[in-house]
């Protein structure tokens, strides 16, 4: 017999929400086998906070040493607490929309239909192609806001039709897992003066990581000609 410890997992998942993720992918699997512009109908969109003070990451805080070398000492610090929420809208070409919600705003069911009512004057002018055939296709996580059944009947209202969202899977949350992780990185350990100052910095790195992509693209896109 030996000892061990539970291994920490994001969620234990019942047997319905487990078959759900299988159901679920299956079907976007097939919509994406079936529609060869599956991927670039969608627009994904999600909110987060920006802080006047984020902490820096370990990898950030870590120094070269040598082998000899005591440990570097660092205190805990904490987050600050004047923060604006950020909310994104994007798709396979671009950013399509950004907006800060007012000072410490929550996200609730009331103020996201205004969001996705300003979302849709949008992606009518940015994206015409899209609006004229109706084939965009709206993708968000199942937060009690986006999920709630007053956003439901707006969507259907307006006939739009929208990604389901894998139950507490964080594979298909690209917002979680590659814009918004590359739109802080530069932030932490500054320190911002204002909220204008942090929605400055903000939208800065937002347009930062656009430029980079296309860069990386039209890279690709030469390497794959020669």
């Amino acid at each position: 017999m030996r000892r061990v410890s539970a291994k920490f997992v994001p969620r234990l998942l019942t047997d319905d929400q487990k078959e759900n993720r299988v159901e679920i992918s299956q079907e976007l699997l097939a919509n994406a086998n079936d529609n060869e512009n599956f991927l670039k109908n969608i627009i994904t969109g999600d909110e987060t906070w920006v802080y006047e003070y984020d902490v820096k990451t370990k990898k950030q805080s870590s120094h070269w040493m040598g082998k000899v070398s005591p440990r570097p000492k660092k205190a805990r610090m904490s987050r600050s607490n004047i923060k604006v929420l950020f909310v994104v809208f994007f798709d396979w070409k671009d950013i399509v929309r950004h907006e800060f919600l007012p000072r410490d705003q929550m996200v609730n069911k009331q103020l996201y239909q205004d969001v996705l009512a300003r979302l849709r004057d949008v992606v009518r002018r940015k994206r015409p192609e899209l609006w004229e055939n109706q084939t965009w296709m709206l993708h968000h996580d199942n937060a009690p806001a986006h999920a709630s059944l007053l956003i439901r009947s707006y969507l259907a209202k307006h006939q739009k039709s929208f990604v389901t969202h894998l139950p507490y899977s964080p594979d298909l949350a690209p917002a979680d897992f590659f814009l918004f992780p590359k739109l802080k990185t530069t932030s932490k350990g500054r320190r911002f003066q204002t909220i204008e100052e942090i929605q400055e910095n903000a939208i800065r790195e937002l347009r930062a990581i656009t430029e980079s992509i296309a860069t990386i693209e039209e890279t690709l896109g030469t390497v794959y000609r020669q």
